[in-house]
């Protein structure tokens, strides 16, 4: 099938930057990420992805993680992964 149709999306310029940068290195146009994200949206019959709202303890976490606040840190790898159990 020819492709005869134009898309026009306006968005941050560095969203926009830093995307196709990523798309470069997967070896993808921006066309053709949108055309894969169309058609995934086809055949998925919705969104490739879930889309929700963050439930209060993950929106919470987020917004202590971009101010910044009771962050915890490790003098080493070691100590985190031992604080993890790993």
């Amino acid at each position: 099938m020819p492709k005869t149709t134009t898309l026009s999306v306006r968005m941050d310029p560095n969203l926009k930057r830093e995307a196709e940068q990523i798309l470069r290195a997967l070896g993808l146009t921006p066309s053709q990420a949108v055309t894969l994200f169309y058609k995934q949206v086809e055949i998925q019959g919705g969104l490739p992805f879930d889309v929700r709202l963050p439930n209060r303890v993950t929106a919470q976490a987020l917004e202590e993680a971009a101010d910044r606040r009771n962050l915890e840190s490790f003098d080493s790898p070691e100590a985190l992964f031992d604080d993890l159990g790993i």
